[in-house]
């Protein structure tokens, strides 16, 4: 499948999102200086749920087309979502619980491991991270891998399920099971749905959009000029305004979850216009996924750097958060990059191997 335009981009915007949400709240929580006064830096699961519904997308894109041409395996879609995720998935597994069970006890810092070791680990093996995240705050570098945990979840359910329906039931079938399970997570017995943020609904709204468009049927947005830019405007404003306001949890999330998928329409299929061509920039999108499992290891690494710069009194506050931000992108971005040439990329041409 062609890479399609604009996305790579808005996978680094969303994973920066994610860092503006997280860097403040443990600024605060260790009593450094922080700001949090404008919008964009409470956006955090906004960004993750769209990163949500862009996963749905591009994942029942390709099943879709492949269903088309009766080219679907589900042994080489499993192959390929593995060597995309597992490898950085369980090395950052594997340093959380080293972090928190052994190199903060060594270096006298308190944690609370108030869980077994054994049933964290196990959480963390199969696939539950939202699980071990809700019950137990095992700390950030453990507690990020939780929306990890619900694409997990999704490969699982998502590629047999399709397997088994016919291809020309594919789009009633997605939206019959998204508006099911839309339902059925805001009822009261579901309370654990909600608990542990299974929210898979996100993704299979995005597939919704994926179908739709591969039909032809969303040609409409493409003619249109005024609707792509009220797309694209109520997205931008979403992120950095507060003029959206939701009294339930099921109206945000109806209202999110179609807005997202709407404008990763629009600007995946050019609708806006606008494609963005800088290296750099789609360079960064391409490891965004390990600027997001990074984020958190560099920000504490930061963090104990400016407690310890503190009791010096070198910097202002202002300039103390401007330092902060900058050192923690930089750390991040220089450890996805390693990790993605050093690491990811061996197995992600493993993974082009069993590409149709």
């Amino acid at each position: 499948m062609n890479r399609l335009p604009n996305l790579d981009v808005l996978r680094f915007l969303l994973a920066s999102l994610v860092v503006f949400f997280h860097l403040p709240q443990l600024c605060r929580n260790q009593g450094l200086p922080y700001f949090l006064e404008a919008p964009i830096f409470n956006r955090g699961i906004e960004a993750v749920y769209m990163f949500f519904v862009l996963s749905g997308f591009l994942i029942i894109k390709i099943i879709y087309s492949d269903k088309q041409r009766d080219a679907f395996s589900i042994k080489k879609f499993y192959i390929r979502r593995v060597l995309r995720i597992f490898p950085l998935y369980y090395l950052i597994v594997v340093f959380g619980f080293l972090f928190y069970w052994v190199i903060l006890p060594k270096i006298g810092i308190p944690f609370d491991n108030n869980y077994n070791l054994i049933d964290g680990v196990l959480l963390s093996v199969f696939f539950l991270p939202n699980v071990l995240s809700e019950l137990f705050k095992p700390g950030g570098i453990l507690e990020v891998l939780w929306s990890i945990g619900i694409e997990e979840q999704f490969y699982i359910i998502v590629a047999p399920l399709l397997f088994l329906m016919p291809k020309r039931s594919i789009l009633q079938f997605l939206v019959l099971i998204t508006a099911t399970y839309f339902i059925i997570y805001h009822l009261e017995p579901f309370d654990n749905l909600r608990r542990f943020i299974m929210v898979f609904f996100f993704l299979f709204f995005g597939g919704i959009i994926a179908v739709l468009e591969e039909k032809k049927k969303l040609e409409f947005l493409k003619r249109s000029k005024l609707v792509p830019l009220v797309i694209v405007l109520s997205t931008v404003l979403y992120f950095t305004t507060s003029i959206f306001e939701f009294e339930t949890l099921a109206f945000f999330n109806l209202f999110t979850m179609v807005l997202f998928g709407l404008f990763i329409h629009t600007i995946a299929h050019n609708n806006f216009g606008v494609e963005i061509r800088s290296k750099a920039l789609n360079y960064l999108g391409q490891i965004s996924y390990g600027i997001y499992m990074f984020h958190v290891i560099a920000l504490n690494a930061v963090v104990f750097l400016f407690l310890k710069l503190q009791k010096q009194e070198l910097f202002n506050d202002i300039i103390t958060i401007i330092l902060i931000y900058l050192l923690t992108f930089a750390i991040t971005i220089i450890m996805a990059h390693v990790s993605f040439k050093y690491y990811e990329t061996y197995f992600l041409k493993l993974k082009n191997k069993f590409r149709e």
